[in-house]
């Protein structure tokens, strides 16, 4: 079975793939007609995918987190490959496949990262703010296990948000070593907490996102987390106005930023800038790692990047 990476412009293959997501959507012609708008995936990848003249059968029978046989030619669109479907169906059970073959995944295991966190918590001194992280984490530690970061950006799969989360983790122990002015404390637990409600901002399975929560669409992850810690104060008997509670929710209000990218207020504390700039390292350095491993080996250039103000990334040989 071909993998998604190694597809080429104008082949054509049969394999076996998942249906990571699935839409109809109406054609621009006269009369419009239904088509599928797709995206498959498999353990290397995804790639938009199109079934079009779409019946009322097709509509009724694929769903995400659906495994399909496709047989199909991959085209060139706007400088990204996509694939045309000619036949798709729903795998049987002769077929002999398994969902999770298709999953993607963190590099290093899920119990891996959710131990290397709760060491961490265990090295934040001071008592208050480790209890209002063990508190917040508490939350959802058994989704940790599995979400991802984000729908599509950076880090969406299986225990992506906990890998996330320990790569951020190093680079702020390397930090805080060369910046001696930082308070690891905080920066330890705004790492930890700046998208520990994302769990619960999304709904997923096997590390795919299928849609955003109700609390996820009128509150958002960022908003989420803060009350967390307003909640985690309360249970704990921490004074809401210290400059602990204080500083950990500015942590998690300004980590986006700016206001167009979600955060109601910018950075303001050293500790805050330096979560913002190590979350995005780590993000636009995974989305960088992410294309280049999901790109064919002899090919120059990835696809563009969304997250990267919609550029490729050039693969240099020397």
């Amino acid at each position: 079975m071909t993998l998604i990476k190694e597809f080429v412009n104008q082949e054509e293959f049969i394999g076996y793939y998942l249906l990571k997501e699935v839409e109809v959507k109406l054609t621009n012609s006269t009369p419009p007609k239904n088509y599928l708008d797709i995206v498959l995936s498999d353990s290397s990848g995804e790639i938009s995918a199109k079934l079009w003249d779409a019946s009322e059968v097709d509509k009724e029978t694929f769903f995400p987190m659906g495994l399909v046989k496709v047989r199909g030619v991959v085209q060139t669109y706007r400088e990204r490959l996509q694939m045309k479907i000619i036949q798709m169906r729903p795998v049987k059970e002769e077929d002999g496949v398994k969902l999770t073959e298709f999953v993607r995944s963190a590099p290093i295991r899920a119990v891996d990262l959710i131990h290397t966190i709760q060491a961490t918590i265990a090295t934040i001194s001071d008592a208050e703010i480790r209890s209002i992280v063990t508190y917040c984490v508490d939350k959802v530690e058994e989704k940790l296990m599995h979400y991802p970061a984000a729908k599509t950006h950076h880090h969406a799969y299986f225990a992506g948000l906990a890998y996330h989360m320990v790569r951020m983790l190093e680079l702020g122990e390397f930090l805080c070593g060369q910046r001696t002015f930082l308070n690891p404390d905080m920066l330890r637990a705004g790492i930890i907490l700046h998208d520990i409600a994302k769990p619960e901002e999304m709904v997923a399975q096997l590390g795919i996102v299928s849609e955003y929560s109700t609390a996820g669409k009128l509150l958002g992850h960022i908003s989420m987390a803060s009350n967390w810690i307003t909640e985690a104060a309360i249970r704990l008997d921490i004074d809401l106005d210290s400059p602990k509670v204080m500083g950990l929710q500015h942590l998690v209000l300004s980590h986006h930023n700016l206001g167009e990218w979600g955060s109601p207020v910018q950075p303001q504390t050293a500790e805050a800038v330096a979560l913002h700039h190590i979350d995005a390292l780590d993000a636009k350095l995974q989305m960088v790692e992410d294309a280049l491993n999901t790109t064919a080996e002899d090919e120059d250039w990835t696809p563009l990047i969304r997250g990267l103000e919609n550029k490729g990334i050039h693969r240099l040989r020397v």
